[in-house]
């Protein structure tokens, strides 16, 4: 196996290239796009209750059903990716969905036309998600991809930072008028569409491995290697040990913080995330990537602690907010830049695909367990489950090594 040492440069005077526009375009269409997203998404569950009467259970289904949606097309739109050797189409018309359904909530006079809006949302989100990673790994140079990733990262985090301060701000503004709200949604995504389509540039055409045969079949997992497949495994039990943000909201309001203002605790959160997203990329690039993601279990770990130990010291859980942020700086597009590096060219799609379905079945079974837990004994167990995850994860990063090379 080779060192970490591989993803640097063969020469020290060898000059790093420039980040490429079409990586920066479609950082700017992450942000755009999470802004509009987050402006309807953090506060439709008070609309759907407030305004239109839904019961809590509906929500719940809602949000189980639409994250279902997203994962199963993840798969399927990765693979297409890989089929039809383009990734633009795809992404234009993931985006365009997510943009159109923006529609559906000011316009929406029943929970029918919101659940339509949403379902739709989440399809785009799943058509647009694998072939985006696999376009923004065919965009990347070697050199620096783990910057490129990183750049879109800390784009996408900083958007789920602006939209909800926007929302809170037009709410506001406008005494709770929420259709107001949907309308200017609308503005941020219609913006994303436009970069996508005249700033994204396809780099050349993905090469079969067999001239005149589609570059993909069933048997593609096999042609993904050990290398990924032990990839898969570390980001699963990633997934497991990392749930839901509403959590952290629950936890923040049982530390005294009025649930009014406890979103704005998890903005900091967001705000870490998205500062060290980058540099952390820039850094794999030069050092490898090895150290970033047990350095991340480290920080998920203590931050579980910490909300286990002290849940009423606000300093504590302020303290435990940001090492959640930098665990998400260090891992999550650590983890997207070793898929592209381990994936062969013509299979990234799928392999985002697969990525993506893993892990969001990982994050699902977290979520289930960390509600059981908190339902049963509180929640003390649900964090102290967390930490004990997060280590077992860190145990089996060393354990299963993690790939350094890329297979093609």
């Amino acid at each position: 196996m080779s060192s970490p040492s591989s993803s640097r440069p063969t020469s020290a005077n060898t000059e790093r290239p420039s980040i490429p526009r079409t990586v920066w375009a479609l950082g700017w269409v992450s942000l755009l796009m999470d802004i509009s997203s987050e402006m309807v998404q953090t506060m439709l569950p008070l609309f759907l209750v407030g305004s239109m009467g839904a019961p809590a259970i509906l929500i719940g289904l809602l949000e189980g059903v639409s994250v279902v949606i997203a994962m199963v097309v993840r798969l399927g739109a990765g693979i297409l990716s890989d089929r039809w050797r383009s990734r633009k189409g795809l992404v234009s018309f993931g985006y365009g969905l997510a943009a159109l359904s923006k529609l559906f909530f000011p316009l929406a006079e029943s929970i029918f036309g919101i659940a339509c809006g949403k379902f739709l949302d989440r399809i785009g989100k799943g058509i647009r998600s694998a072939p985006r990673d696999a376009l923004l790994a065919d965009a990347s140079p070697a050199a620096i991809r783990g910057a490129c990733f990183g750049l879109r990262k800390s784009m996408d985090s900083l958007g789920g930072v602006i939209g909800p301060l926007i929302a809170v701000l037009v709410l506001f503004a406008s005494q709770d008028n929420f259709r107001l709200l949907f309308w200017l949604a609308v503005i941020p995504a219609t913006l994303a569409v436009c970069v996508l389509l005249l700033g994204v540039r396809e780099p050349d055409r993905i090469t079969p491995d067999k001239p005149g045969k589609p570059p993909i079949d069933w048997y593609a997992a096999r042609r993904l290697g050990q290398a990924f497949w032990t990839l898969i495994a570390l980001a699963a039990l990633l997934g497991a040990a990392r749930f839901s943000e509403a959590f952290l909201l629950l936890r923040a309001h049982e530390s005294g913080i009025a649930l009014t203002w406890a979103p704005l605790v998890i903005l900091g959160m967001h705000l870490v995330y998205s500062a060290v997203a980058y540099p952390v990329g820039r850094l794999s690039d030069r050092l490898g990537r090895h150290a970033m993601l047990p350095l991340s279990l480290v920080f998920l770990a203590a931050a579980n602690v910490l909300l286990a130990l002290w849940p009423g010291n606000l300093v504590m859980l302020a303290l435990a907010l940001g090492l959640w942020g930098l665990h998400m700086g260090f891992s999550q597009g650590v983890l997207a830049t070793l898929v592209a590096d381990v994936a062969p060219t013509n299979l990234r799609g799928t392999a985002f695909g697969l990525f993506n379905l893993s892990t969001g079945l990982a994050v699902l079974f977290g979520n289930l367990l960390a509600g059981l837990l908190w339902d049963s004994w509180g929640s003390v167990a649900t964090f102290s489950a967390g930490a004990i995850f997060a280590l077992l994860t860190l145990a089996g990063s060393f354990f299963l090594k993690l790939p350094s090379h890329r297979l093609a």
